[in-house]
């Protein structure tokens, strides 16, 4: 009776993604999250030389400047990248809803993923491995929206993993809470909240 309580509940989650699916047509994603798969695929092309990255250390910077915000806080508006360098990188943004506080990804993006995933699958990217990225808005505590990205980042790369099957060699997550906004002079806005997918080398 347990086991058809189980697969009665995991049969309602997946009717309900389908339902989102089919409610949210594919050109209102492409017009919130700013482009189509082949769009993307020419924005994380042309990588020249894979970056020196090392995001233990890029997590530790980050980490290190809020605790340190007593001495050398600034306003979000007049606050540096913390790793300016991925500025650099081919890449491109999208609108991914969550949970409120929370790193579960909503239903309905479920189909921008899956685009994402497609992109990722082109042949001409098939060599290369990527960084996603996860933002927050500056408003609430720093080091727990640190902490939310990173959350955010690994449950997106979760998702591409086990559900859409990209390999996990191909992928890397990195949270950088408030630390690098999407739009500085828009502290607050939703925009900072999105992620980025970069192009950071070639994969093993």
């Amino acid at each position: 009776m347990r086991s058809g309580s189980k697969n009665a509940r995991g049969i309602g989650l997946l009717a309900a993604v389908l339902i989102a699916f089919a409610a949210f047509p594919a050109s209102a994603q492409t017009a919130q999250s700013g482009g189509t798969a082949d769009e993307w695929v020419g924005k994380l092309g042309g990588l020249d030389a894979a970056p020196d990255l090392d995001l233990a250390a890029l997590k530790q910077q980050a980490m290190d400047r809020i605790r340190a915000k007593a001495k050398t806080d600034a306003a979000p508006l007049k606050r540096p990248p913390v790793a300016p360098d991925l500025l650099k990188l081919p890449q491109f943004t999208a609108d991914i809803q969550f949970d409120e506080d929370a790193a579960v990804v909503r239903p309905e993006s479920y189909r921008l993923l899956g685009r994402i995933a497609d992109t990722l699958y082109h042949p001409s990217l098939l060599a290369y491995k990527f960084l996603i990225v996860g933002h927050t808005v500056s408003t609430g505590k720093r080091e727990y929206n640190l902490t939310l990205s990173q959350r955010r980042a690994d449950a997106l790369r979760d998702v591409l993993v086990t559900t859409f099957k990209v390999s996990p060699k191909r992928l890397v997550a990195l949270g950088l809470g408030e630390e690098q906004l999407l739009d500085g002079n828009r502290p607050a806005a939703p925009v900072n909240a999105q992620i980025q997918i970069m192009t950071v080398g070639k994969a093993p």
